[in-house]
C-alpha cells in the first residue's frame, strides 16, 4: 500500500506544472510602431523611449539578416531596463531567428575553456535555413478501411482513399501507416499530407464540404478547402537549425542524440572547418541560407582579458552573430590585467560597439513599471498603497519595489484581505531592508561582525610581542 502511496505522488509531481514569473515574464515586445518610434506604454515597456529606438533600428538590422559581425553595448545604472530591452528584442524577432542570452560568469562555469564555451554561444546564435523538395501525397480523406485479422498476432491492413477536386486514388495501408492515422485522429472529411520519404501524416484541417456537421467538432476546428490538381506533389520544405546543432551532430557518434544528452563537450576546429565550408557551399547552390542572430551577454565586465580578445577577433568572420552586451559598471579594471578602463572593456573592443545608453527612470514611469508588474502578478493593490511602494521605488531602488508586490501580497492574503493597502506594504518594508538600511545597520554594528574591515572607525592596535608570549 506504501509503495502505490509513493507511485501516486510521484505521478501527480510528473503531471503538475510550474507557472513561474521571472523578473521580465511581462515584456511582450520593444514597444515601437511600424515607424520604429516608441510608444510611453506598450508591450511591457515603460520609458527608455531613446535607447529603445535604438534597439529597433538594430532589430532592422537583423531581420533584414545582411548585417553581421556588429557589437552593441547597452549602458546603464542598475535596474534602468538594459535586460528588458534585450528581452524585448528577442520576443520582436520571433522563434525563428536564433538568440543566444548567457551571462558573462557563466563562461567560467563551463567544464570548457573560454573561447571554446564563447565559439559555441557564438554558433548557437547562427541558424542555417535548409530548403530540400519533398514529395507528397495531399488531399482528402474519403474512406479509412482497417481490416483487422481474426488472430491478433496477424498484422493489420486497410485501404484509404484520398480525393482532390480532379482524381481519387485508393491506397494500401502497412501497420506503421494504420498506426499513424490513429494518432493523428484521421477521419474522413480530413484534409491530410502524407510525406512519401518517412511517411510522416500531418492533419491541415477539416474539409469545408463537412462545414455542417456540427456535432462532430468542436470550435476551434479549421476548415480547408479540398486541394487542387494531383495528389501527388512536390513541395520545398525549410529547416532552421543553428550552426552548433550541426557542429554536435557531425562531431558526436551518436549523431544528433547528442543534442538531449546535454554533454557536448569542446569541438574540433577540424570539425567547424568542414561544417563551415559545407555550409557555404550549400550557399552557393542556393540550398541554404544563413541567417544571423543575436547573442546576448549580460555583465560583460565579468569576462577577462582573454575573452575580449577572442570577441574582437570573432567579430570579423563572416559567420558571425549580432552581438548585444549589458553592463552597469563605470571606470573599472578590465578583469585579468591592472588597467581600468570604462565599463571594464578595453578600448580597441570599445571602439566596435555602438553604445545604447539607459537613463534612471523617473516616478512616473516607475509607477507605470509598478502597475504593470502587479497585473503580472495578479496583485489587487489600492492606490494609496501604489503611491508609497513608487515613493520606495525612488528612494530605494526599482528592484527592491518589485519584491515588495509579492510579499505584500502574502501579507494581505496572511490577514485574509482582498487588495494590498498601505500596511501591508509597511509591514514587508520593515521586515526587508533595501541596500541603503542595510548598509546603515552594518556601519552602526559593525565591530560585532567577523573580520570587520571599517576604516571609518579607528581600529584596535596590534598586539605587542610581549602581550604575544604572554598568550
Amino acid at each position: 500500500m506504501a509503495n502505490e502511496a509513493v507511485t501516486q505522488v510521484q505521478e501527480i509531481r510528473d503531471i503538475t506544472k510550474i507557472e513561474r514569473i521571472g523578473a521580465h515574464s511581462h515584456i511582450r515586445g520593444l514597444g515601437l510602431d511600424d515607424a520604429l518610434e516608441p510608444r510611453p506604454i506598450s508591450q511591457g515597456m515603460v520609458g527608455q523611449q531613446a535607447a529603445r529606438r535604438a534597439a529597433g533600428v538594430i532589430l532592422e538590422m537583423v531581420k533584414d539578416g545582411k548585417i553581421a559581425g556588429r557589437a552593441v553595448l547597452i549602458a546603464g545604472q542598475p535596474g534602468t531596463g538594459k535586460t528588458a530591452i534585450a528581452m524585448g528584442m528577442a520576443q520582436a524577432l520571433g522563434s525563428d531567428t536564433p538568440f543566444t542570452a548567457i551571462a558573462g560568469s557563466e563562461i567560467f562555469s563551463l567544464e570548457m575553456s573560454r573561447t571554446e564555451a564563447l565559439t559555441q554561444a557564438f554558433r548557437r546564435s547562427i541558424g542555417v535555413r535548409i530548403k530540400e523538395e519533398t514529395e507528397i501525397i495531399e488531399g482528402e480523406v474519403v474512406e479509412i478501411q482497417i481490416d483487422r485479422p481474426a488472430n491478433t498476432s496477424g498484422a493489420k491492413v486497410g485501404k484509404l482513399t484520398l480525393k482532390t477536386t480532379e482524381m481519387e486514388t485508393v491506397y494500401d495501408l502497412g501497420t506503421k501507416m494504420i498506426e499513424s492515422l490513429t494518432k493523428e485522429k484521421v477521419q474522413a472529411g480530413d484534409i491530410i499530407t502524407i510525406d512519401k520519404a518517412t511517411g510522416k501524416i500531418s492533419k491541415l484541417g477539416r474539409s469545408f464540404t463537412r462545414a455542417r456537421d456540427y456535432d462532430a467538432m468542436g470550435p476551434q476546428t479549421k476548415f480547408v478547402q479540398c486541394p487542387e490538381g494531383e495528389l501527388q506533389k512536390r513541395k520545398e520544405v525549410v529547416h532552421t537549425v543553428s550552426l552548433h546543432e550541426i557542429d554536435v551532430i557531425n562531431s558526436r557518434t551518436q549523431g544528433f542524440l547528442a543534442l538531449f544528452s546535454g554533454d557536448t563537450g569542446e569541438i574540433k576546429s577540424e570539425v567547424r572547418d568542414q561544417i563551415n565550408a559545407k555550409v557555404s557551399e550549400w550557399r552557393e547552390e542556393g540550398k541554404a541560407e544563413i541567417v544571423p542572430g543575436v547573442l546576448f551577454i549580460d555583465e560583460v565586465h565579468m569576462l577577462d582579458i582573454e575573452c575580449f580578445s577572442y570577441l574582437n577577433r570573432a567579430l570579423e568572420s563572416d559567420m558571425a552573430p549580432i552581438l548585444i552586451m549589458a553592463t552597469n559598471r563605470g571606470i573599472t579594471k578590465i578583469r585579468g590585467t591592472n588597467y581600468p578602463s570604462p565599463h571594464g572593456i578595453p578600448i580597441d573592443l570599445l571602439d566596435r560597439l555602438l553604445i545604447i545608453s539607459t537613463k534612471p527612470y523617473t516616478e512616473k514611469e516607475i509607477k507605470q513599471i509598478l502597475t504593470i508588474r502587479c497585473e503580472e502578478e495578479d496583485v489587487e493593490m489600492s492606490e494609496e498603497a501604489l503611491e508609497i511602494l513608487t515613493r520606495i521605488g525612488m528612494e530605494t531602488s526599482l528592484r527592491y519595489s518589485i519584491q515588495l508586490i509579492t510579499a505584500a501580497s502574502l501579507a494581505c492574503r496572511k490577514r485574509k484581505g482582498t487588495e494590498v493597502d498601505v500596511d501591508d506594504i509597511k509591514r514587508v518594508y520593515s521586515l526587508f531592508l533595501d541596500e541603503h538600511r542595510s548598509t546603515q545597520f552594518l556601519q552602526e554594528y559593525q565591530d560585532q561582525f567577523l573580520f570587520s574591515e571599517d576604516t571609518s572607525k579607528p581600529s584596535a592596535p596590534p598586539p605587542s610581542n610581549e602581550q604575544m608570549e604572554t598568550a
